[in-house]
């Protein structure tokens, strides 16, 4: 779910697993596993898994949530991997109704709180779950003088005119989360108001996360000193400071019901060649060191009851209940199209 992820990490894990994988590993069977762009894993636990099921795992990632279940859809009477990791609850009704999934249970489901499993019917197993949301650059706003915003009816005042990134929830999963929150927010009849306020007051909108948050937000270097990112985003920055800092440099914006719960899934794509494997690296991912793993790497809260998160998580990062938009999922299957068409004429037209 995180986005921001260490180039330097990722480049290393994805180059060691090709040549692996390319070298045929000796007589090992290739696990591929699909993945979204931002999905990381320590490079030794991932060689333990290896390891203990005599396998070579191939990642292969293909963009944001959004692309790679557009990739899986259009592949899925020859799929291109064993699993795909990263399907979120905006667009998993869209994955069940393409049957690309097998159904597995794992026994470590039972570890996961029901609220995580709401519309999964078996074919995919929750991993890690998030709160998508406006981050603001806390320096920014202290050299100017400007009170940081507190709302979502606040960005839409003069004086935050071009002060806010947004990315296009018809191509990227947290922008889609959000426009799914502002429709709670707001209200089904009045939530294209807000955007149409929103564009007229200089909203920049982007394709995806990365742009948004790496080249937009003026923390990395951009123009926007407002970025629709992750609750757990301040948490991260905190802790990849390098020099070594206390403080965050960013904080949330967290009105009631102004965040989304975004829950992401793992499962076994129909018509895998190695279906026992499959199910033995669902069973890892809700394994406690996998678990554990994920917070550091994806910014990320892992599902299973009891696995730790870091300190910096309840410093910098907590959200309260009543933060969170309450939209379910069938109603999200059943609006999600319209409300992307409804925004793009609103905001993009």
């Amino acid at each position: 779910m995180w986005k921001r992820l260490v180039a330097a990490a990722v480049v290393a894990v994805l180059a060691g697993l090709s040549l692996t994988a390319c070298g045929g590993g000796g007589g090992k069977q290739t696990l591929t596993i699909i993945t979204h762009d931002s999905f990381n894993i320590s490079k030794p636990l991932l060689q333990q898994f290896e390891k203990d099921n005599n396998v070579t795992v191939k990642l292969v990632p293909k963009g944001d949530a959004g692309q790679m279940l557009a990739s899986l859809i259009l592949t899925k009477n020859n799929p291109e991997g064993d699993v795909a990791f990263g399907v979120d609850n905006t667009f998993l009704s869209r994955a069940l109704d393409a049957g690309i999934f097998e159904k597995y249970s794992p026994p470590a489901l039972k570890n996961v709180p029901d609220s995580l499993k709401t519309g999964t019917d078996g074919f995919v197993t929750p991993v890690d779950f998030g709160y998508v949301n406006f981050n603001y650059d806390i320096a920014w706003f202290k050299d100017h003088n400007l009170e940081p915003p507190k709302t979502l009816e606040d960005l839409a005042k003069p004086e935050y005119k071009g002060l806010t990134v947004v990315e296009n929830p018809g191509a990227s999963s947290p922008g889609l989360c959000f426009l799914i929150a502002t429709v709670d927010y707001f209200g089904p009849d009045k939530y294209l108001d807000w955007w149409k306020a929103m564009r007229a007051n200089g909203m920049k909108v982007v394709d995806g996360w990365d742009t948004a948050y790496n080249v937009n937000f003026t923390l990395h270097g951009g123009a926007q000193p407002i970025v629709l990112s992750y609750a757990t985003s301040p948490a991260y920055e905190q802790m990849a400071a390098k020099p070594a800092r206390d403080d965050s440099p960013t904080a949330n914006i967290l009105p009631p019901n102004g965040a989304f719960r975004q829950i992401e899934y793992v499962g076994i794509l129909k018509g895998t060649k190695h279906e026992a494997l499959a199910k033995k690296w669902i069973d890892f991912e809700l394994s406690t060191a996998a678990q554990e793993d994920e917070p550091g790497q994806m910014a990320v809260y892992p599902v299973i009851t009891g696995a730790k998160v870091p300190d910096a998580f309840e410093k910098f990062s907590k959200v309260s209940a009543e933060a969170a938009a309450n939209v379910s999922p069938a109603d999200i299957a059943k609006n999600r199209d319209a409300w992307i068409a409804a925004w793009t004429k609103a905001v993009l037209q």
